[in-house]
């Protein structure tokens, strides 16, 4: 059994850390079984949610979580790509992981409609999975640091949105017809692109973002299709502090 430690559940969805939301769908894609708790980042390895217990040891983030399981319990998802397959998959992956997110923590944090949106979620976070009595005013304005920092938080809400925009429309483009990102069938890509997809269509706000990402017919029909597959029997879990 492998317990995977993440931030609370919100907005119907799985979790609101599209880096949570990808790994459990990974396990869920690979059968292999798991249980979640809710994560104390004062134990997390790497200081940052997910992250896992299983044969008597912790590890921390996702893609090297993922890596360690395939090693451990074999590839079923990526065997037979090709190399070709591999490096869209890795591209695309990288995109979502290194530059999408920041546009959705920027939507979540710093717009103002997105915050009084998601003020609650992160009131919830406090004090299990931060650890300490710590307002959540505080916790946004060190968001607003690392934002500003990172340079997304040097943005208007309108240009971030602009920016990941053209990131959806050039998922939806390598898509196209395909029923998953690389053809036919679901890889462990589709793990990633899928916990995205949802983030930014969860969003209770209604942005130009959400109403684009919902115009792609071929990704909204993804969407439908992967939970379908893989989260149709999925409900809201009692999570209990570690």
């Amino acid at each position: 059994m492998i317990t995977v430690y993440q931030t609370p559940v919100a907005w119907g969805t799985p979790n609101l850390s599209p880096f949570c939301f990808k790994l459990e769908a990974y396990l869920r894609m690979t059968g292999l079984p798991y249980e979640v708790k809710l994560a104390d980042l004062r134990k997390a390895p790497k200081g940052k949610v997910p992250y896992v217990e299983f044969e008597g040891q912790r590890m921390g983030d996702s893609q090297f979580i993922i890596e360690y399981l395939k090693k451990k319990h074999g590839d079923p998802l990526d065997k037979e790509l090709t190399p070709m397959q591999v490096a869209v998959g890795h591209t695309v992956r990288r995109m979502l992981e290194e530059c999408t997110y920041w546009y959705i923590v920027y939507m979540r944090w710093a717009d103002e409609a997105g915050w009084l949106a998601y003020r609650p979620v992160a009131e919830t976070m406090v004090p299990w999975v931060v650890g300490g009595d710590i307002p959540v005013a505080t916790l946004r304005q060190g968001m607003l640091r690392i934002l500003h920092d990172q340079g997304t938080g040097r943005h208007s809400s309108e240009e971030v949105q602009a920016l990941a925009i053209a990131d959806i429309g050039a998922i939806a483009t390598i898509m196209g017809e395909n029923k998953y990102l690389l053809g036919d069938k679901p890889t462990s890509f589709d793990a990633g692109l899928y916990s995205f997809l949802v983030s930014v269509i969860a969003n209770p706000v209604d942005t130009d973002l959400k109403q684009f990402t919902l115009s792609q017919t071929n990704l909204v029909r993804y969407c439908t299709r992967f939970k379908k597959e893989f989260f149709a029997n999925w409900t809201p879990p009692d999570l209990k502090a570690a």
